[in-house]
């Protein structure tokens, strides 16, 4: 996933991480991998909970525990900023909260590796459109051919709600995407992310509440929704700060398309999730998509990891 608030932040970033040495290249390919391992598997783990605080409960965990580390480490600069400063800060929380709370409540609904499968087409949608190529139509064309088959890949097929929050989730991460980018001409280092971070948690506090209600002070739920802050965002930001160094955008977007496959192998071991052949099929053309929309001239962002 190319072109994202990490790509942004590398350069001037007042993150403690930025004292890191330059990896080598394959250091940097393993840090990159590292961190979409621990996306996934954060998304897995949070699922685990959701009969205790549903959805909206661990999102709301997820999110304030990010910001939380994100805004003590970064230490934001909260004065001197404009009116339409703050405008992007907003949409670029309101994107984020929106992206995470749809995301689980797709995965709430149908397996891990399908709900970020079914994702992926935004940040794709995006690429086409931004693109302006054939080419890059082709690549969007394939990855919808493999969500087709993945919706036929099991007898019982994909709960219809879970599938329209995953694509609800992936047009918020497009959008996440265009915010993040004009929140990095904004902002410098992590600024903007902690700060929309931030604002994402208020956003969804009030829905976790709700939903969760005293099941979110559970020691054992408070411990999990602080472990799926940390796999989400904190752990691959810091991995993929590191590895930016290294690594040209393109080949950091061709690592990031295997996000499809990753999550369905942490559905498997954290959640026993097994997908059919034809569904296995249907990731592999997806991440194929990706892997060839990554690799083709054009100035336009691709699929990035987001804080999921």
């Amino acid at each position: 996933m190319g072109t994202s608030s990490p790509a942004h932040a590398a350069d001037g970033s007042t993150f403690a991480l930025r004292r890191w040495s330059t990896p080598g290249q394959g250091g940097a390919v393993g840090m990159v991998l590292g961190g979409i391992l621990a996306v996934q598997f954060g998304g897995a783990l949070a699922a685990t909970m959701f009969d205790r605080a549903g959805p909206p409960g661990m999102v709301t965990l997820r999110l304030c525990g990010a910001a939380l580390v994100l805004v003590l480490l970064v230490r934001p600069r909260w004065r001197g900023r404009s009116r339409a400063d703050w405008a992007v800060i907003a949409g670029f929380g309101l994107s984020l909260a929106a992206m995470n709370g749809l995301f689980y409540e797709a995965l709430a609904r149908m397996p891990i590796g399908a709900a970020v499968t079914v994702e992926f087409l935004g940040p794709l949608g995006l690429a086409a459109v931004l693109s302006r190529r054939l080419q890059h139509l082709a690549w969007v064309l394939m990855a919808a051919a493999g969500v087709f088959l993945l919706g036929y890949g099991s007898l019982a097929g994909l709960d219809p709600a879970g599938v329209v929050f995953a694509l609800g989730a992936g047009a918020c991460w497009a959008g996440y995407i265009l915010l993040s980018a004009e929140t990095g001409r904004r902002s410098t280092g992590l600024d903007g992310l902690a700060l929309a971070s931030a604002a994402a948690a208020l956003m969804v506090l009030p829905f976790g509440v709700a939903a969760g209600g005293p099941a979110l002070v559970a020691p054992d739920v408070l411990l999990v929704g602080l472990a799926v802050a940390l796999l989400s965002s904190v752990v691959p930001y810091a991995l993929e700060l590191t590895a930016l160094r290294a690594l040209a955008g393109r080949v950091f977007g061709v690592l990031m398309s295997l996000e499809p496959a990753a999550a369905a192998l942490a559905g498997l071991l954290v959640l026993g999730q097994v997908l059919t052949p034809v569904q296995l099929l249907a990731v592999a053309l997806v991440v194929v998509a990706s892997i060839g929309a990554a690799r083709s001239p054009a100035k336009a962002p691709m699929p990035t990891d987001a804080p999921r």
